[in-house]
């Protein structure tokens, strides 16, 4: 009976570790997309963005209202200003050389599933490289071809649209790195969380290249470990 009762324990636990192995293969290197019906859908990526950008809930010393973003292009971090000092955290990936920018602008329409329409000077610039660009990418559910991802928010500088947007990627390895044409990416999961809470007429300050965003008072005080303890990031 012991050597019966021992050989069960061994299955269970060998059992148990293949699952959890499975597990780790499926979710390791995997960006949640969107929930498709009551589904998760989840896409292998080549390579996943260092720890430190994962989504956090962080005490945040600013003057900002509730409500506010605000995106640090230098430490690649995007803040939401909840108030009370608190804001979630993400990180983000931000324009290369040469695309990187300062200001302050505004939330004046929010997309899911939005259409890529690229820009006439990108075409251009892209056709020099020889790579023909479409004219658009329809937005719908679930199409990783399109470079805006899941959501996109869309900024505008008093009536006009600046043609920067923060939104997700197709490329989710590149958060955490200098790589897009000026726009503010981040992994799908997390643009769907911060469209959950931003509104039209957000105030967005982007602290970058020329400092044409003025004196901007925040101060990250790191991770609020009892917020992030209860927080769900699923």
């Amino acid at each position: 009976m012991g050597k019966f009762s021992s050989a069960m324990l061994a299955g269970i636990v060998a059992a148990s570790t293949l699952l959890a192995s499975e597990a780790a293969a499926f979710t390791r290197g995997a960006d949640i997309v969107e929930p498709a019906g009551k589904q998760i859908v989840k896409v292998a990526v080549r390579k996943q963005p260092a720890a430190k950008y994962r989504r956090k809930m962080v005490r945040l010393e600013t003057d900002e209202k509730p409500g506010t973003i605000i995106v640090d292009t230098n430490n690649k971090f995007l803040y939401f200003v909840e108030g009370n000092n608190r804001a979630t955290r993400y990180g983000i990936g931000v324009g290369r050389e040469g695309f990187g920018w300062s200001g302050i602008m505004k939330v004046q329409r929010m997309a899911e599933w939005p259409t890529w329409i690229p820009p006439k000077e990108m075409i251009a610039r892209e056709r020099k490289k020889g790579r023909i660009l479409p004219p658009k990418i329809e937005g719908r559910e679930g199409n990783l071809e399109n470079p805006l991802g899941a959501r996109a928010l869309y900024l505008y500088k008093g009536r006009n649209d600046s043609g920067f947007r923060i939104h997700g990627t197709n490329e989710p390895w590149s958060i955490g790195l200098n790589m897009s044409s000026g726009c503010i990416r981040m992994m799908n999961k997390d643009v769907i969380n911060l469209y959950e809470k931003a509104r039209i007429g957000a105030k967005v300050i982007v602290v970058g290249p020329g400092n044409r965003q003025g004196k901007v008072s925040y101060n990250d005080k790191g991770v609020d470990y009892l917020r992030q303890l209860f927080a769900s990031f699923d």
